[in-house]
């Protein structure tokens, strides 16, 4: 199964009031486990950043005044994305912003039944506690050191680990790792050859024979006073 884990930056918090989107990181796994796949853009959002905003993922006017726009690089993005689970931290937020994207650019949605989100998840298994991607990497012991500010693909790598810990950690890909599949495609038919080559054993017989009839039917009459008897 094929999943993309994926974060964005943006000019503000409502794609409707006239924010963008800056920047998005994507982390590609297949069967829980990194293929080492990455997807990584900027973008130019055609209007000023707000200081409060900057001051959060630390993108200026400047920096993304040379970076393409989000419609000159959607159909990359698109062919990355395929047709993947999208993981994400409050997704609805990303989703509403990558949705909004692309429809500034003719390009239709991004279905919500491809929404995965791990904000969600740690909600159930952690009520009452603090769900921020660094509390839940704090509670998990995922190191994020080396995180000074927000960046897209720095904070879906490590969302990656989140996730999986959330979904029941290393143990449920080990008998995976050995097939670790290079492309999506290869990855099925690698399993149909298994299942036609593996050799199947015939059904057992569950029907009793006369001799198991026999003995069980000498047991019954052996035992004293049976609880069926009295009804």
């Amino acid at each position: 199964m094929r999943e993309i884990i994926f974060d964005t930056e943006t000019t503000g918090f409502d794609p409707q009031t006239g924010d963008r989107m800056v920047e998005i990181g994507c982390v590609e796994m297949i069967d829980r486990i990194e293929t080492g796949e990455t997807f990584h853009r900027y973008y130019n959002p055609e209007r000023p950043m707000p200081k409060s905003a900057e001051e959060i993922h630390g993108l200026s006017d400047i920096f993304l005044s040379d970076k393409k726009l989000f419609a000159d690089g959607a159909d990359e993005l698109l062919e990355f994305l395929g047709e993947a689970n999208l993981v994400a931290h409050n997704a609805q937020f990303d989703f509403n912003f990558l949705n909004a994207e692309l429809e500034r650019c003719g390009r239709k949605a991004i279905s919500q039944f491809r929404m995965i989100d791990t904000l969600a998840i740690a909600k159930v298994k952690h009520p009452g506690a603090k769900l921020s991607l660094d509390a839940l990497c704090s509670r998990y012991g995922i190191d994020r050191s080396h995180r000074v500010k927000h960046g897209a693909l720095l904070d879906a790598e490590l969302l990656t680990q989140l996730y999986i810990e959330l979904t029941g950690g290393r143990q449920i890909g080990l008998g995976l790792a050995e097939d670790k599949p290079e492309k999506t495609a290869t990855a099925p038919v690698s399993r149909r050859k298994n299942l036609e080559n593996r050799e199947f054993i015939a059904p057992r017989p569950h029907v009793a024979t006369e001799e198991e009839l026999e003995r069980h039917a000498a047991f019954l009459k052996d035992i004293k006073d049976p609880l069926w008897a009295r009804i």
